[in-house]
């Protein structure tokens, strides 16, 4: 069963009349029902507001990290753990080939149904899975291939155990480590980039969301409570706080805003899955083609650029 958002009522009152044409066998009615569909999601989709986009990025059914690797990557292998502590299941790592390249795949998995949601902890990292993320990078620079980040988190996990551990270290030195990577490296935001949880493997040579993903230094709850102490003014929150791709795209913190469908991943996950897969293509195109020393220092001349600013 699909799941409708509140703005998506008149949808679904026309997705389920074309069910029902359907099953009477009444062609002529399927066939305008689905232009009145088009109609609607256009009307719909193209007029969304913020919150909206936020909605759609935190979709359940949207397409999430493995979703994505299984359809982008032939011959996938899983690589496992942190040789430290233990395997994190909310940081999924892949090895495989993408249009006949070597690429390593590195991801942020929330998990569908109760049992998985707890076995990935919702999306939330704790630091093993950090340390994983890195292990796996830094597999990839000895072997000179490229690496593909998939941002999917509301943050990285706050409990006790994982404070204990080194939450805020591990962050720290993914930051570190992953700004001077000598392999090629893309981060793009699939759906949600929340916190220190999305900037821990967001570091790359190219930064890139997704039509309807956000990313932001806090939740739009987080916001609201700690500016209004209401959590309910998520939405005038997250109208503030300029979260969506186009709005970072426009203030150059992002490189490229990549165009899902316009009716959402969700919807069309086929179309999500090439548009990723295309861009990835095409932006290691790009990067090969530069020398590594200038690649490097074009990355780092971007990281030092965030937050500049003119009087």
């Amino acid at each position: 069963m699909a799941t409708y958002l509140d703005f998506e009522k008149n949808i679904k009152q026309i997705d389920e009349e074309i069910a029902t044409a359907r099953i009477k066998g009444d062609t002529h009615a399927v066939e305008i029902l689905q232009k009145n569909l088009e109609k609607e999601v256009a009307k719909t989709y193209k007029n969304l507001s913020d919150y909206q986009k936020l909605q759609l990025a935190r979709h359940p059914d949207r397409p999430y990290a493995l979703d994505y690797i299984r359809s982008l990557l032939t011959d996938a292998y899983e690589i496992h753990g942190d040789r430290a502590f233990k395997d994190d299941g909310a940081i999924v790592c892949y090895a495989g080939y993408l249009s006949g390249r070597k690429i390593i795949i590195i991801g942020e998995q929330k998990g569908r149904g109760t049992k998985n949601k707890l076995r990935r902890n919702f999306g939330m990292p704790n630091p093993e899975g950090y340390r994983k993320a890195l292990r796996v990078a830094k597999l990839a620079e000895k072997f000179d291939i490229p690496v593909l980040f998939l941002i999917d988190t509301p943050g990285a996990y706050p409990g006790i155990g994982a404070e204990e551990r080194g939450q805020s270290e591990a962050i720290a030195r993914n930051l570190y480590e992953l700004s001077a990577l000598k392999t090629k490296s893309i981060a793009i935001v699939i759906g949600e980039g929340g916190s220190g949880g999305a900037l821990a493997i967001g570091v790359a040579d190219r930064f890139a969301m997704m039509r309807y993903s956000v990313f932001s230094v806090i939740s739009p709850e987080g916001c609201a409570a700690i500016l209004w102490n209401d959590p309910a003014k998520q939405e005038s929150a997250t109208k503030a706080m300029k979260i969506t791709a186009e709005d970072l795209k426009s203030y150059n913190l992002i490189d490229a805003v990549i165009d899902e469908p316009l009716i959402g991943a969700h919807r069309d996950k086929d179309s999500a899955v090439k548009a990723i897969g295309d861009y990835v293509i095409s932006t290691l195109d790009e990067l090969e083609s530069m020398k590594e020393q200038e690649r490097l220092e074009a990355r780092y001349k971007k990281i030092i650029s965030i937050g500049a600013f003119n009087e």
